[in-house]
């Protein structure tokens, strides 16, 4: 799979739930996170990385969920991408 497959998919083939997010977005013109096309192309990887994230932003830590939250604003913004 390429980008280009997630940015034009193929109008005969389900695009799933984030795919269908993505073009919502795009109808709004509002970009839509980064992170949606990676979900929209490894459908069965989703709920791996969702689980992922929710650990790392909510599991023990030193940090609180706010810093951790904190932190990744901050990231966000200096990356250029809206949190």
């Amino acid at each position: 799979m390429f980008l280009k497959d997630l940015l034009e998919p193929d109008p005969d083939k389900d695009i799933g739930r984030f795919g269908r997010v993505i073009e919502a977005c795009k109808r709004d013109d509002i970009q839509p996170p980064g992170i949606y096309y990676l979900f929209a192309g490894r459908p069965a990887a989703t709920p791996h990385l969702c689980n992922f994230m929710h650990e790392v932003m909510r599991g023990t830590s030193d940090l609180s969920a706010g810093q951790r939250e904190l932190i990744a604003a901050f990231v966000s913004a200096r990356n250029g991408c809206k949190f």
